[in-house]
């Protein structure tokens, strides 16, 4: 919750306008004037308006904004080109330098883009701008720092500050234009609103001082105002909103709704929490306009200009640090509870996909693998021993060419022999040979037989040749090792074995 002031420093009173900010609301709590011949000072004044504002318990709340006189500066319209609009605040001294009676190096200023209407050159940005000598408000700031040992947030000018009423107010929402005037002693403030934007303002060095002998002059002073805010390409307003102290002058709305043939209201209470505010205060919230505007501009609402810029703009200090802490305490428990929280429901979330993904792993292996498991390493496991086979050399550890070495090797040097054709068809050799005798044959076959790759040797048939007394003899058996059962690896010389298990064959005939 921050405390917003809104001081209007007049010639002959200053009034204090104090807000009460919380989320979303905003609540008007206190309104408090002093008069200036009364304190002896201006910041006597401001002093005295406080306490009749808050009570003896004074202080600059969270946040305070006052504005300087509008005869203190010079308001401008111009245009620029669009392709300048990155680099208004570059170019805009140089526009304004021959626009304003004051050298622009001693001076601050501000703008706003206004909105584009049919008068507007095509590939033209409208802008209004204020500047004001650099002393001026320099004086104006230190004159609040001496009354209440803080400097304002913001310093506006002339009646702009009325402007950031419009978003709490209708009646200065309206479409118009509508001519605010803000009637003060000595001088008034002439602001022309459309569509609540602030398009035109003017100091007139006439206020209620001097009535009724210089209500004509007054008046003429409003009406040439509106006259330049016609010359400009302005239309004729609805009506004429009086605030500030003049606007309880008895007679003032009759008289100047029949010199401008304008109709002429008061100002409206805006949509504002005022319950904490006196009634009769309350009935006096017109005069309080401007204030209540510079504090409402403290809320983020600002339409109006806020003149501290470049040597004068405003720099926190620690102290408003220190009144931030609580805040800033606040925020942070917030974000670490939300941190916390955060990664509470990203660990539980994870927890129930690894719940999720065990129960569907369990499901997979039970099936595939044919035992139920929830570990990832013990599925690795059991799957590498069902792909085994396929992770190894899949060729057979004997084939034809091992075959021929073996009969070479297991036929004795001394035995005549001769092999007529050789047939290795899928793992089973038939091999057809000539001996001298059957036991030649036989003991052939039983050296065969003690080879760990050959298995079921048998002699199918034997017969003797035409015309000769040897005799010709069928050898069949398997060729399978037992690595081949196991998917064994390769060959003991470190070289791939060879492929017996299709359709290779080998034949020939040869003796020893």
């Amino acid at each position: 919750m921050a405390t917003l002031v809104g001081i209007d420093v007049g010639t002959s009173a200053v009034k204090v306008a104090v807000l009460r900010t919380a989320y979303r609301k905003v609540q008007l709590v206190a309104l408090g004037s002093c008069d200036v011949a009364l304190a002896g000072s201006a910041a006597d004044a401001i002093r005295g308006a406080m306490v009749a504002a808050m009570g003896e318990k004074i202080s600059g709340g969270d946040g305070v904004a006052t504005a300087v006189e509008g005869a203190r500066g010079a308001f401008r319209q111009l245009t620029l080109p669009q392709s300048a609009q990155k680099q208004i605040g570059e170019v805009l001294p140089f526009e304004l330098e021959s626009l304003v009676p004051f050298d622009i190096a001693d001076s601050v200023w501000d703008y706003r883009i206004m909105t584009r209407t049919e008068t507007t050159p095509e590939g033209q940005i409208p802008i209004f701008a204020t500047v004001c000598r650099t002393d001026d408000v320099r004086a104006r700031i230190a004159l609040v720092k001496t009354a209440l040992g803080v400097e304002p947030e913001r310093v506006g000018i002339g009646g702009f500050p009325i402007a950031n009423l419009v978003a709490i107010s209708p009646q200065l929402a309206e479409a118009g234009p509508i001519v605010l005037v803000d009637l003060g002693t000595q001088s008034s403030e002439v602001l022309v609103l459309r569509n609540g934007e602030p398009v035109f303002a003017r100091a007139i060095s006439f206020g209620t001082q001097g009535l009724p002998g210089t209500a004509p002059r007054l008046a003429r002073e409003i009406r040439t105002t509106i006259a330049s805010f016609r010359s400009i390409g302005g239309t004729p307003p609805s009506k004429l909103i009086l605030c500030g102290g003049g606007s309880f002058v008895s007679g003032a709305q009759v008289f100047l709704a029949g010199e401008l043939a304008l109709p002429v209201e008061v100002f409206a209470p805006p949509q504002l929490d005022t319950t904490a505010v006196a009634p009769d205060k309350l009935a006096e919230l017109p005069r309080f306009a401007k204030a209540l505007g510079l504090a409402v501009g403290l809320t983020g609402r600002a339409v109006g200009f806020d003149l501290r810029r470049g040597p004068l703009a405003y720099e926190r200090g620690f102290a408003w640090v220190k009144e931030k802490v609580p805040v800033l305490a606040g925020l942070a428990a917030v974000v670490a509870v939300s941190f916390l929280f955060t990664a509470w429901a990203q660990m539980h979330a994870q927890g129930k996909e690894r719940e999720t993904l065990e129960k569907a792993l369990a499901v997979v292996t039970k099936d595939v693998l044919g035992e139920e498991t929830t570990s990832a390493a013990r599925a690795q496991e059991l799957l590498g021993q069902q792909t085994a086979l396929n992770d190894e050399d899949p060729l057979p550890h004997a084939d034809a060419f091992d075959v021929m070495v073996k009969l070479s090797e297991d036929i004795p040097q001394s035995m005549i022999h001769d092999i007529e054709e050789l047939d290795v068809q899928k793992g089973h050799v038939i091999l057809h040979g000539v001996v001298g005798t059957i036991p030649d044959a036989q003991a052939i076959a039983t050296s065969l037989r003690a080879e760990r790759c050959f298995t079921d040797v048998k002699i199918s048939r034997t017969n003797q040749m035409v015309g000769s007394d040897r005799q010709k003899y069928v050898l069949e058996f398997d060729v399978k090792c037992p690595e081949d059962s196991k998917g064994g690896g390769k060959k003991k010389d470190g070289t791939p074995a060879g492929g017996a298990t299709g359709a290779s064959s080998a034949s020939g005939t040869g003796g020893k």
